[in-house]
């Protein structure tokens, strides 16, 4: 037709924390087409450890990052000459899961001849609701995930404003916390959404912290202590460990809700566009949130948008479409892309913000948030 644009197609690969992912995706006028997405886990290899052991998570990613990508390639029916460039996570993470998915995507991309697309992982889960949603720019974002927990507002691609922070642990490690407290095994978000369910979200008067101070920086630390301190007040019957999960579930609830109610209040679009508030991240699948984020968008007058399901996780979907929008708009160093990028175990999305007012301290791995 005319007037179109040349469809892009690209390779993604995604190895920040313990998914080895791989997807093809193909950009077309803003449309993306996923033409295949296989995401590999590591849930036996952490789960004696309750949690996500490092050191393992790289070995993991050594051995499956080649297979992953070939399994990719061969759903998609595409050899590399096919493809208009490769994306890869390029931080923040696990540094040695960092390493191997930016290598073997920078392998790929020279090997073949094209541009190497380095991705901030948080801007893909920032663009993941485009992959299915008719999802233009301006819009709020709650970024909600296992590291990570902020509000910011997306103003276009690569234009990221930082409104609000936790500044201590993010939703996800406070899930996956409390259900190491209470020996729920690992994931651990999955296995507290599931025991809440049944429980009664009043029978623990739990902290929200922050929740009156005006902004929108969060807290959940003290919170996690919290359920910590009344799990050792009693011995944990299956009963009690229903009430204790959804009294926590309910109080992160009430805080993200909240929050989120005051940003919709002063997130202003422009005139006459539509207000759209976005919930990606791990977190996005808690349904119980995502009821209560469904709720507060209908009274303020704004559509919430979320990513499908699985790609509310860590997956390479996301990774292809920023690589891709990335590339179109030509957002790249050079003809041969981003080889000369390192990997970051710290890449915060507003950046700016990040180094004039951190809500974490710096260190030496540069500003988290």
């Amino acid at each position: 037709m005319p007037g179109m644009s040349k469809a892009l197609t690209i390779l993604g690969i995604e190895t920040s924390c313990d998914e080895t992912a791989a997807a093809v995706l193909r950009l077309q006028d803003g449309q993306a087409e996923l033409v295949s997405d296989v995401i590999r886990t590591q849930l036996e290899e952490h789960a004696p450890y309750l949690g996500v052991v490092p050191e393992i998570a790289a070995r993991a990613h050594a051995e499956l990052a080649d297979l992953t990508v070939k399994a990719a390639m061969h759903e998609a029916g595409l050899s590399y000459a096919d493809l208009d460039g490769v994306a890869a996570t390029s931080g923040p993470g696990l540094i040695g899961g960092v390493l191997v998915g930016m290598m073997t995507g920078k392998a790929i991309a020279q090997a073949a001849g094209k541009p190497f697309v380095a991705v901030n992982h948080l801007e893909g889960h920032a663009l993941s609701p485009r992959l299915g949603n008719d999802c233009p720019f301006p819009y709020l974002l709650l970024l909600v995930s296992g590291g990570h927990c902020q509000f910011l507002e997306v103003r276009g691609l690569g234009d990221y404003r930082r409104l609000g922070s936790t500044i201590d642990d993010a939703v996800g490690e406070a899930f996956d916390k409390t259900a190491k407290t209470l020996g729920l095994g690992f994931p651990g978000g999955p296995a507290v959404e599931r025991l809440a369910e049944g429980g009664n979200a009043d029978a623990f008067d739990l902290p929200r912290p922050l929740l009156n101070r005006p902004g929108l920086d969060m807290s959940f630390a003290g919170l996690k202590t919290a359920v910590a301190r009344a799990a050792e007040d009693a011995p944990q019957t299956e009963d009690r460990m229903r009430d204790l999960c959804a009294s926590f579930q309910k109080a992160v609830t009430d805080v993200l809700a909240v929050k989120a109610s005051r940003a919709l209040e002063a997130f202003e679009p422009g005139k006459g566009q539509e207000k759209r508030f976005v919930v990606a991240g791990g977190v996005a699948a808690n349904k119980a949130i995502r009821a209560a984020l469904e709720t507060v968008a209908a009274e303020a007058g704004a559509r919430l948008i979320a990513p499908p399901l699985r790609h509310c996780t860590d997956n390479a979907a996301m990774i292809a479409l920023a690589g891709a929008e990335r590339l179109a708009a030509g957002l790249i160093s050079g003809e041969a892309g981003d080889l000369g990028a390192g990997a970051r175990p710290r890449w915060p999305l507003d950046e700016a913000a990040a180094n004039t007012s951190p809500v974490y301290g710096t260190g030496r791995r540069g500003a988290k948030a």
